[in-house]
């Protein structure tokens, strides 16, 4: 979406933390508190040095050199004065400290939800331009550095601003003089920590994105050691690694050197800052001309001053990398996906005897490849209960079938390209019960669909809750009978401890034909009135092949009549017996029949079973 320069804030400027506020409105009485506490704590540390003046003038120098009693006296006031003072600014500190950092545990938190819900309700499409990686860099990389702003840097600036300007208005009220030359240091001190600034956040950019490439060669390395280690591959990927980690520490250095140059910087500016104020106090305390009272609590102002300032030129730097990584987590938020629920849904009537399935001249062309369709006025009919087999070599367009079914993409609304100038723009559609599946609500359609793919997903957790994850609240006893159904029943309770026993990640605990039947369980325990079969037998041995086949009859046939089905299939003799089968070649419904027709056909099917039956 293309925006005017004037309503874009530059990239990574400040401005764009205003992509926040939603997430900090719901907090607003918690924000005042922070800033009444931040507020009394810099009141708390700048009513020191006026203390200090107090305690120099009257408990030091003031008193007569005769009355020790009184001067002790007066010198105990002045120290309970400076305590009251060190236990206010202790206590406004601690409650500022837990306000803000409540905060931004809980704003990150909130972000990361945002972000992470937002991002699993994005169509493939999504993923099609937008690497995982990146996603989970922006979850936890991103909102760590926005958690450190609201959290700390935020309430550091604030809290320094306050100060920096009470204790100008103090030099500017006890010693006008000293303060014209200040200002002119500050300015001298500001302008070059500022440059600097900007070549460490420069280099912190570029450190980041080579710690970044290092972490992606690992997660690509540890996701593929099987693969590594049968070519004895370990030493190159290793010098590989090291190479990456090696730049990582190259960018680091050059980073942590200009940082190292920055802080020498602002130390040698604030000393220099510093000693020039004390001397020219010292003169005028020598001279008559104030009091040491007054010249301490000068020094202590233009400390906290020039402190102020050093502060404040850091957290514009964590201010403007905070800016960028908000920018980045509101583009992600900011995305739309091209599939969305209906404005008004309607209701997917249901009569118990599966799902009727209908689709209507449809036409289909990936986003990632406009130019070349996947479904050329694709349609066809399942009646309720059906069985029904899609065959077809590699980009036939079977797989499109079923995402489409599913929702993940919608069909075509316009004229597809191979038609411009045709004499009526083509609109597809997909029906069920007679309703198109985009006035039907996503989670309703989902809920009536079970999917069984070629590879199956194993979560990161027990051999039930992978069972169960279709289905929630099904009971124990649903589930040990979903995986009787299955086949799956007996490998299960061999496991360690059976059912609970934790699988791994992507069931690394699990043969091929164990993780079929895991997901075939869940697919019958969910037992939705449309079932869809991807081909789950192609990759597996011929003992796991047999099982799973039978867990696939048994899903297919458990409710005859009931349960409508749609079977991917590049075995052609798995689905022999399927009601009918449908041929695809290049997006087209080429053929289709049963099997023995299509054999008698002598066709395209004809010439796939003896290529296959043959070998």
């Amino acid at each position: 979406m293309a925006s005017t320069p004037s309503s874009t804030p530059a990239r990574g400027a400040p401005r764009s933390l205003t992509g926040l506020l939603p997430f900090l409105r719901p907090y607003r009485i918690r924000i005042m508190l922070s800033g009444v506490f931040l507020v009394l704590a810099a009141l708390a540390t700048l009513a020191f040095p006026v203390a200090l003046r107090g305690l120099v003038d009257g408990g030091l120098v003031g008193g007569a050199a005769a009355d020790k009693g009184a001067q002790a006296m007066a010198l105990r006031g002045h120290f309970e004065a400076l305590f009251a003072v060190a236990v206010a600014l202790g206590v406004f500190s601690a409650a500022r400290f837990y306000m803000v950092s409540w905060l931004g545990e809980r704003v990150t938190a909130d972000l990361r939800n945002a972000v992470y819900s937002h991002v699993l309700r994005q169509s493939p499409q999504f993923f099609e331009t937008t690497q995982t990686g990146e996603v989970l860099s922006r979850l936890t990389a991103d909102t760590t550095l926005v958690q450190a702003v609201v959290g700390s840097s935020l309430s550091m600036g604030l809290r320094n601003a306050v100060m920096g300007i009470g204790a100008l208005a103090m030099l500017v009220w006890t010693n006008p003089y000293v303060m014209s030359v200040v200002l002119l240091a500050v300015v001298l001190v500001v302008l070059p920590t500022m440059w600097i600034g900007r070549r460490v956040r420069s280099l912190s950019r570029d450190s980041q994105d080579r710690v970044a490439d290092s972490s992606a060669i690992a997660a690509e390395v540890l996701n593929a050691v099987p693969v590594v280690q049968s070519h004895a591959a370990e030493p190159r990927e290793t010098a590989r690694f090291m190479r990456a980690t090696e730049n990582a520490f190259q960018a680091a250095i050059q980073r942590t050197r200009a940082r190292a140059v920055l802080v020498a910087f602002i130390i040698i500016a604030n000393a220099a800052l510093l000693l020039w104020g004390l001397y020219r106090g010292t003169e005028a305390v020598l001279a008559g001309q104030m009091s040491a009272g007054h010249l301490g609590q000068t020094v202590v102002y233009v400390i906290l001053l020039a402190g102020a300032v050093a502060v404040l030129g850091e957290v514009y730097g964590d201010l403007l990398r905070a800016a960028g990584a908000t920018e980045r987590l509101m583009e992600l938020l900011g995305s739309r996906s091209p599939v969305a629920d209906p404005a008004t849904p309607r209701p997917l009537p249901t009569s118990g005897q599966g799902l009727e399935v209908q689709f209507d001249d449809v036409w289909f062309h990936y986003p990632s490849r406009p130019e070349q369709a996947a479904l050329h006025g694709f349609s066809l009919h399942l009646a309720p209960g059906e069985t029904v087999a899609l065959v077809g070599s590699s980009g036939a367009g079977k797989t499109t079938v079923f995402q489409l079914l599913q929702r993940f993409y919608d069909v075509d609304a316009t004229t597809p390209p191979s038609l411009i100038g045709a004499p009526e723009p083509r609109r597809g559609r997909i029906l069920l019960n007679g309703v198109d599946i985009r006035d039907i609500a996503l989670d309703t359609l989902r809920a009536h669909t079970g999917t069984v793919p070629q590879d199956a997903v194993i979560f990161s957790t027990s051999a039930m809750d992978n069972i169960r994850y279709g289905r929630p609240e099904a009971t124990d006893d649903e589930v040990l009978a979903a995986a009787r159904a299955a086949f799956a029943h007996d490998f299960i309770t061999a496991l360690p401890e059976g059912y609970a026993t934790f699988l791994g990640e992507r069931g690394v605990r699990l043969s091929g034909g164990q993780r079929q039947r895991i997901a075939i369980a869940r697919a019958m325990l969910k037992n939705p009135p449309l079932l869809l079969l991807d081909e789950a037998t192609s990759a597996l041995d011929a003992e796991s092949e047999r099982m799973v086949q039978a867990a696939l009859d048994t899903a297919m046939q458990r409710h005859t009549g009931r349960r409508t089905t749609l079977v991917i299939a590049h075995r052609l003799a798995t689905v022999q017996n399927a009601d009918r089968i449908v041929v695809l070649d290049h997006g087209c419904i080429v053929e289709q029949g049963t099997h023995a027709s299509l054999l008698a056909l002598g066709g395209v099917y004809a010439r796939l079973a003896a290529l296959q039956f043959a070998a």
